[in-house]
C-alpha cells in the first residue's frame, strides 16, 4: 500500500487462529458510516485548507451515545498544524462537540434507534501536518496530493480512519483554475467560478476504506484511452512529462485488467487512472486513481515501473475491493497483490520468469527470518502503525499463496479465489474467512497449513538424501530448523531414469525425521526434491 513502502516481490524488499485479546486499534462502535461528502478549498497563497464535511451514518447499536471521528487538531500536531473545527450540526441544527487528542466527539442529539440514519456536517480549517502533501513536484510546480497510508487521512479529513468501515464519497474541490483535480470515481462537474477559481466534483459510488481516498491537484496532462468493458482508462501526469508519461502508462494497463478480470472476477470500480504524484514513494493503490511517485515517469517503460503498475492494479481487487477487516490481516492485501503480480508475469512471460522472481524473494525471506525468527504474517493485535508492513508481508505472503496453489492444484485454487472475491467484493474479510472459502472449494481441512505459515514465525529447513539398493529407492528427510515446532508439508519428488523419463511422487513431511521407500527397478540418474518450486524451504538434498 504505501507511500514509502516496499512494493512488489520482484522490486522491493521491504499465531493460532484465534485472537488473544481485543482489537487495540480505536474504532467507532455502534455506528456504520455510509457516505462522506468533502468540500475543500485550496489556494496558492497559503497551505491552509478550508473544509466542510458531511457524514451520513446508520445506527447499528441503539445504546451508542456519540459519534467519534478521527481528526487531528492543533493539540495533537506541531505548532501551526492541525485542523480547527468551527461548527458541527446534525441535519441543520448546531450541536456541541469535543475535539481533543485526535478525536472529534459529537453527542447524538436524541436517543438512537437501530437502523436509523443521520447526517452530520462539520466546518473546519487548518494546515495538515501530513496526509495531504502540499509542495513542489520535480519540476518546481506547486501541487497538492493525498498520502493517507495507513491512518493519515485523519490529518485532513474527519472520518472513521480504519479499514473496517468502508463508505462511498463525494470529493468537491475549489482550486485556482490553472490546476486540474483528480480524485476517486467519476467526474461529476467542472465549473469555472470566476476570480480564477474552478470547482471540480468527483463521486466514488463504490464503498472504500479510508486510506484509499485520493486527491491530486496539479497542472496535469490527461490521456484518455479506449475504455475497458466500459471502464475509462486514464493517465494523469505532470504537464512537463506529457509525452513520456502517456507512453509509460499506455502499457500494460489494459492487458493487466483483462488478465485479472478473467482470473479473479469483474473489475470493481468506475474507472482506472494512473496518476503521477509527489506524495508517495513507489506506488499507492488509491481506489480508481493510483498514485505513482515523481520519478515513475521515465519514458522507458522500465521493468521496475511496469511491475509497480501491475502490483497497484492488482490492489484494486485485493486490499481495495476485498479489504482486510483489521490491520492484523494486512497480508490479505499486500501478499495477494504481490502474488497476483507474479501470476501476471507467469501469464505474459512464462513460468521461468515467475520462478526467477520467486527465487529472489525466497532469499529475502530467509534473510528476514534469520533476523526475526518469531515474526508472523498475521499480526497479533497490532497497535503500532509503523509496524503494519515489512517486506516480509509482501514476499512471504505471496509465497503462502503460491504454496496453497501447489497444495490444491490450479483449478481448485482458482475456483476458491474467484469465490472469495465474489463473497467479499466491496466488503471486508479476515484470514479466517479466506481459509473457510478455500476449505470449502477444496473440501479439505487447511487449519494446519494456515497455522504454520501465517500464525507462526520461523521457517522450514530440510536436509535429505536418497539412495538405491536392491530395487528400492529410499529417501530420508530431516527437519533441521532451530525450533521445536515441526512443519507438515507435502513435497513433490521427481525421479529421473537413465533413459531421461521422469516420474513424480509426493511425500508427506511431518516428523523430525521421515523415511520414504518405493520400488524402482533400476538406479535413477537423478532425484530432485521440489522440482516445481512449490515449497518455501531451505533444503540440502543429494545422493547418500
Amino acid at each position: 500500500m504505501p507511500r514509502s513502502r516496499l512494493l512488489t516481490v520482484a522490486l522491493l524488499a521491504a499465531i493460532g487462529t484465534s485472537r488473544a485479546g481485543a482489537d487495540t486499534f480505536p474504532r467507532q462502535p455502534g455506528i456504520d458510516v455510509l457516505h462522506y461528502e468533502f468540500e475543500l478549498e485550496v489556494s496558492d497563497s497559503s497551505d491552509e485548507i478550508s473544509g466542510r464535511a458531511s457524514v451520513e451514518l446508520r445506527i447499528i447499536d441503539p445504546a451508542v451515545s456519540e459519534l467519534a471521528l478521527d481528526l487531528m487538531g492543533p493539540d495533537a500536531t506541531p505548532p501551526g498544524r492541525g485542523m480547527t473545527v468551527s461548527r458541527v450540526a446534525w441535519q441543520g441544527g448546531e450541536t456541541e462537540f469535543f475535539h481533543a487528542d485526535g478525536k472529534l466527539r459529537v453527542p447524538l442529539a436524541a436517543p438512537a434507534m437501530a437502523g436509523e440514519r443521520r447526517r452530520l456536517s462539520i466546518s473546519y480549517r487548518g494546515v495538515p501536518e501530513t496526509g495531504l502533501v502540499i509542495g513542489d513536484n520535480r519540476h518546481g510546480e506547486r501541487c497538492f496530493f493525498s498520502d493517507n497510508w495507513p491512518d493519515k487521512a485523519r490529518h485532513w479529513l474527519p472520518m472513521v480512519d480504519h479499514p473496517y468501515d468502508k463508505a462511498t464519497a463525494d470529493m468537491v474541490v475549489i482550486a485556482p483554475s490553472h490546476y486540474q483535480v483528480v480524485s476517486n470515481g467519476l467526474l461529476v462537474e467542472e465549473t469555472d467560478l470566476g476570480g480564477e477559481r474552478r470547482r471540480t466534483h468527483w463521486r466514488q459510488s463504490v464503498p472504500i476504506a479510508s486510506w484509499l481516498y485520493a486527491l491530486g491537484v496539479a497542472r496535469f496532462a490527461v490521456d484518455h484511452r479506449q475504455p475497458f468493458h466500459g471502464i475509462p482508462i486514464e493517465t494523469w501526469v505532470f504537464a512537463a512529462d506529457r509525452d513520456a508519461g502517456f507512453d509509460d502508462f499506455a502499457e500494460p494497463t489494459r492487458h493487466v485488467l483483462e488478465f485479472f478480470t478473467d482470473t479473479i472476477g469483474p473489475y470493481p470500480y468506475e474507472k482506472l487512472a494512473n496518476v503521477q504524484s509527489n506524495s508517495v514513494s513507489g506506488g499507492m493503490e488509491s481506489a480508481t486513481a493510483i498514485f505513482y511517485d515523481d520519478d515513475s515517469v521515465t519514458g522507458e517503460r522500465s521493468e521496475r515501473w511496469q511491475s509497480v503498475v501491475i502490483h497497484e492494479i492488482a490492489h484494486q481487487w485485493w486490499g481495495n475491493s476485498v479489504t482486510e477487516a483489521d490491520w492484523d490481516d494486512v497480508w490479505l492485501s499486500e501478499g495477494f497483490a504481490t502474488y497476483f503480480t507474479l501470476l501476471y508475469v507467469e501469464h505474459e512471460q512464462g513460468r521461468d520468469a515467475m520462478v526467477e522472481r520467486l527465487l529472489e524473494s525466497r532469499q529475502k525471506i530467509f534473510a528476514f527470518q534469520a533476523e526475526h525468527p518469531q515474526y508472523r504474517l498475521v499480526h497479533d493485535n497490532l497497535d503500532d502503525m509503523s509496524q503494519v508492513l515489512t517486506g516480509h508481508i509482501y514476499q512471504k505472503g505471496a509465497w503462502v499463496l503460491h504454496m496453497l496453489r501447489g497444495l490444491l492444484g490450479d483449478d481448485v485454487f482458482r475456483r476458491g479465489i474467484r469465490e472469495y472475491y465474489r463473497l467479499y467484493r466491496d466488503g471486508n474479510s479476515t484470514t479466517a474467512d479466506f481459509r473457510q472459502v478455500m476449505e470449502e472449494a477444496s473440501d479439505r481441512d487447511l487449519g494446519w497449513f494456515f497455522d504454520q505459515w501465517l500464525y507462526r514465525g520461523g521457517g522450514l529447513e530440510v536436509a535429505g538424501t536418497w539412495s538405491w539398493a536392491d530395487g528400492a529407492l529410499v529417501l530420508e528427510l530431516r527437519q533441521t530448523q532451530d525450533s521445536p515446532q515441526l512443519f507438515r508439508m507435502p513435497i513433490t519428488v521427481e525421479v529421473v531414469g537413465t533413459d531421461g523419463v521422469s516420474a513424480m511422487h509426493t511425500v508427506e513431511l511431518e516428523g523430525a525425521s521421515d523415511r520414504f521407500e518405493w520400488p524402482i527397478e533400476n538406479p535413477p540418474a537423478e532425484v530432485r526434491l521440489d522440482p516445481r518450486l512449490e515449497v518455501l524451504m531451505e533444503a540440502t538434498f543429494g545422493p547418500r
